[in-house]
C-alpha cells in the first residue's frame, strides 16, 4: 500500500468514526435494513393459473422476501409446458427479471409402463398429472410431447442456459446457508443436485416441501380421493426418498393441513375487487381447489404461520407395492436412525385467517407488466 492511499484510507475511517460520533451524540443511529430472505422454488408449474402458478405470489410480493429464481420439474404437467406457462405468467405480473431453470423431464425411475402396471395390481392413481391428469393413462405417450399453442400466448422470455439441478447448486452456494428452497412439485430436481453435489443440502437454510400426506388410505374413503393423494410423492418415490434423507439443517412438511382452505369462488371475488393484470389471470384461469402450493411457500417465507405442528423422523416407501410413494413416520423411539432418516417438522395447523389476508393483499400487489419484446429487424 502507498503512503498516499493508507492515508486516505486513516482519513476516511476517521470521518466515518467523526460521523457516527455525531449521529449518536443526536441519538440518530441509523438503522440496518434486514437482509432479505433467499428462496428458490422448485415446482411442477402445471397452467395457466391454478395453485401451481399461483404459488410464486407469496414469495415475489412480499418486500422481505428476494427469489433467486424458480426450478422447473415435471409433475402435474410435462415440463416444457410448466415452463412456458410460467414464464408467460411473470411476464403479465412484470418479473422477468427472476430467473427460470428447465429441469427433470422424466422421474428418476417411475416411467409411463410403471404407473399403468401398478394401476393395473393396485388399483387407479385418482391424479397422474402429465401421464393422464384425472383422466386414463393409456394413451400417454412415454416421451415428453411438443410444446402446444399456450391460452395465455407464448413467452418471450427465455428459460436460464444453466439446468435446474446446476443452478440449484450454483445459488446454494453462492449463498451458504441462507436459501430455503420451496418445493412444491415432485422432487427430481432436488433428488439430482444432492447426487451431483452431496453438500448441496446441507449448504441450503431449509427445505420446505408441499408433500407427506399421512392416513390417506382412510381420507380417501372419507374425502376426496384425489385430495388423498400424495401426488407428487407418488410421481418420483426415490428422488422423495433421496431428498428427505439428505442433511439438510431443517426439512417442514406441510402436505397434511394443504388440503385445508380451499379457493373459493367467494374469496376469488374478494381477490378480484382490485383490477390488475394479476387478479385478471387469476380469475381468467380460476380452478376451485386447495391452495396447496400457494400455503408452502406462505409458510416458507412466514413460519409464524403456524399453530401447531410435531416433530417426527420421515421416509418415503420405495418398496413397488400398494404404498409405493407413501409417507412414513416415526417417534424417536422406534425410527431405524441408522438407515440415514431424518427428523421433520410436520405442519397441523395454520393461522388460516392471516394467510388468506396476506394472499388477498399480496395477490392485490400493483404489478407492472414486461413491455412487449421488440420486432426482430426485416432481412435484407
Amino acid at each position: 500500500m502507498t503512503i498516499p492511499s493508507l492515508l486516505r484510507k486513516r482519513f476516511s475511517t476517521l470521518a466515518g468514526a467523526g460521523l457516527l460520533a455525531g449521529a449518536l451524540l443526536a441519538g440518530a443511529v441509523p438503522a440496518t435494513a434486514a437482509a432479505p430472505q433467499l428462496v428458490i422454488e422448485d415446482n411442477d408449474f402445471l397452467g395457466p393459473g391454478g395453485s401451481d402458478q399461483q404459488s410464486v405470489i407469496p414469495l415475489l410480493f412480499n418486500p422481505s422476501v428476494r427469489v433467486l429464481g424458480f426450478t422447473v420439474v415435471t409433475g402435474d404437467g410435462w415440463e416444457n409446458q410448466e415452463s412456458a406457462h410460467l414464464r408467460r405468467f411473470l411476464e403479465i405480473i412484470g418479473r422477468t427479471d427472476v430467473p427460470v431453470a428447465d429441469g427433470a423431464v422424466y422421474p428418476l425411475i417411475n416411467s409411463v409402463p410403471m404407473m399403468k402396471l401398478r394401476e393395473q395390481q393396485f388399483g387407479l392413481i385418482p391424479w397422474k398429472g402429465a401421464w393422464g391428469g384425472i383422466g386414463t393413462i393409456d394413451h400417454t405417450p412415454d416421451t415428453q410431447p411438443p410444446l402446444p399453442p399456450l391460452k395465455e400466448g407464448a413467452p418471450a422470455l427465455r428459460p436460464s442456459d444453466e439446468s435446474a439441478a446446476l443452478f440449484l447448486i450454483r445459488q446454494v452456494h453462492a449463498h451458504p446457508h441462507q436459501v430455503t428452497i420451496v418445493a412444491a412439485g415432485p422432487l427430481t430436481n432436488l433428488a439430482l443436485a444432492i447426487r451431483i453435489d452431496p453438500s448441496f443440502a446441507a449448504t441450503a437454510k431449509q427445505l420446505v416441501f408441499m408433500g407427506g400426506l399421512l392416513d390417506t388410505s382412510m381420507k380417501s374413503l372419507t374425502g376426496n380421493v384425489d385430495f388423498a393423494s400424495d401426488f407428487n410423492m407418488i410421481f418420483d418415490p426415490e428422488a422423495a426418498h433421496i431428498t428427505l434423507t439428505a442433511p439438510w439443517p431443517a426439512i417442514t412438511v406441510v402436505g397434511n393441513v394443504s388440503n385445508d382452505l380451499m379457493m373459493t369462488r367467494d374469496y376469488l371475488a374478494r381477490i378480484r375487487q382490485k383490477k390488475t393484470p394479476m387478479t385478471d389471470y387469476i380469475g381468467t384461469y380460476y380452478d376451485p381447489l386447495p391452495m396447496w402450493d400457494e400455503m408452502a411457500a406462505a409458510i416458507a417465507v412466514d413460519p409464524s404461520l403456524v399453530t401447531g405442528a410435531i416433530d417426527a423422523y420421515m421416509d418415503i416407501d420405495i418398496a413397488k407395492g400398494p404404498h409405493y410413494g407413501h409417507a412414513y413416520v416415526w417417534p424417536d423411539a422406534t425410527a431405524p436412525k441408522e438407515m440415514g432418516i431424518r427428523k421433520v417438522r410436520i405442519v397441523q395447523s395454520i393461522d388460516s385467517k392471516r394467510f388468506l389476508d396476506n394472499f388477498l393483499h399480496q395477490a392485490q400487489s400493483d404489478v407492472h407488466p414486461a413491455p412487449a419484446p421488440a420486432p426482430a429487424p426485416a432481412r435484407h
